[in-house]
């Protein structure tokens, strides 16, 4: 028989047994849809984490204190908390090109908790009050969204002015764009309300829109005293340029706080490159994952084709023995079974991709999925494979009945 004919007589074999196929497509389509589906809501939670964290910005570096070297003597004199605590003039000392030549901007930061903002009769317990420098809104890309952001002669006089996230604005003020030149309390000093932050993507349990920023200088004088500074933001000249800085920057404060060289940095400085390249190391393990157990669903749907196949040799064991009687040869009646098994695959494996097209056009658990020409490539590719496998070993047995034997079947 010709391929032609061959094709014709398989799809006259599943016409024969409609919903039995029918429902073996579907097995086949779930498991196709659910790898293309699966790999791209693992793309698409990603890229969520990836740009959220590029928005933060990839040359920055947080510098923050552990508290104190380790790695001393027994009998031998630690150094105290506050020799390892940050200062005004190590921001200073880390913004001086001569010394940090890799660095662009350095933003000293505090932060107060548990404070309360009012409004007249409305209170707003903030969650994060922040004193800090105009360099740390473009380091750290918090742009103003509604009037406009403090200045170093606002810092220079402890002016008490007050920048306002999305959410603090909204709840003291009921609409954002109204808090501009009104004037709120943190505690029992008033603060005019300068501006109000664009808003920002929640990145994890805290909301960034929840914020409240301030002069440091003002912050320390009416807020949190004159303590240590929480962190500092250093920004890097480019990406590139970041490792550099890093080092830069150990370099310095190690020299300027004098920590012995046998001791385990007190410093810890945290480099959003390395921590962007760890979440998508994150996301492709996630990922693979996902594909993994869509891939037993696949397999799921194979071991049915096989049974329906095994099925279908069965009951049509008189058919292959008149034909093989009338000299059909073996591999005819192989070749007609692998086609019927390839084809339910293939069916199944276009409206697996099919409906994961459309289903990857909504969100997921809050996630865009992002598809990936390749997963879908590969699922379609892995569906026929699926239905060759699983196939060949009922094709094989049809192929391999005596037509003695197949004749005498009923």
């Amino acid at each position: 028989m010709s391929p032609r004919d061959l094709l014709g007589a398989a799809l006259r074999g599943l016409g024969a047994n409609k919903l039995r196929s029918l429902l073996t497509v579907l097995g086949v389509a779930i498991g196709v849809g659910a790898v293309i589906v699966l790999v791209a809501v693992g793309n698409g939670s990603g890229k969520a984490v990836q740009d959220r964290l590029e928005a933060l910005g990839t040359n920055l570096l947080t510098v923050s204190t552990t508290g104190g070297g380790g790695g001393f003597a027994r009998g031998q004199a630690g150094p105290s908390a506050q020799q390892y605590s940050l200062t005004m003039a190590d921001a200073d000392a880390l913004g001086d090109d001569r010394l940090a030549p890799d660095v662009a901007a350095v933003a000293p930061v505090m932060t107060a908790t548990g404070g309360t903002a009012t409004n007249g009769d409305v209170s707003y317990s903030v969650s994060q009050l922040i004193g800090t420098t105009p360099e740390y809104l473009p380091a750290t890309n918090t742009p103003v969204g509604v009037g406009r952001a403090f200045t170093e002669q606002d810092v220079d006089s402890s002016q008490r002015v007050v920048l306002l996230g999305q959410t603090a604005a909204t709840e003291l003020f009921g609409r954002a764009n109204s808090a501009v030149g009104q004037t709120i309390k943190l505690g029992a000093v008033e603060f005019d309300v300068l501006g109000v932050l664009a808003a920002k993507d929640a990145a994890g349990f805290t909301d960034p829109n929840a914020t409240v920023i301030v002069p440091i200088s003002t912050l320390r004088e009416t807020q949190a005293g004159y303590g240590a500074l929480s962190q500092i933001v250093v920004q890097a000249t480019s990406k590139e340029r970041v490792d550099t800085a890093q080092a830069e920057v150990t370099q310095l404060l190690t020299a300027r706080h004098q920590v012995p060289a046998t001791t385990t940095s007190p410093f810890r400085i945290q480099n959003s490159a390395q921590i962007l390249q760890t979440s998508q190391d994150t996301a492709a393990t996630f990922t693979a994952l996902l594909a993994t157990v869509a891939a037993i669903s696949l397999i799921v749907g194979g071991i049915g084709v096989t049974n329906i196949m095994l099925v279908t040799v069965t009951e049509r064991t008189r058919e292959i023995g008149i034909r093989k009687a009338l000299g059909a040869r073996r591999r005819t009646i192989l070749g007609q079974f692998l086609i019927e098994a390839t084809l339910l695959s293939l069916i199944g494996g276009a409206v697996g991709v099919v409906a994961a097209l459309i289903v990857s056009r909504f969100q997921l658990a809050g996630v865009q999925p992002v598809l990936v020409p390749s997963s879908i490539a590969l699922a379609f590719g892995v569906s026929a494979a699926v239905g060759l496998f699983f196939g060949s070993m009922p094709a094989h047995r049809a192929a391999g009945l005596r037509p003695i034997d197949a004749l005498r079947h009923e």
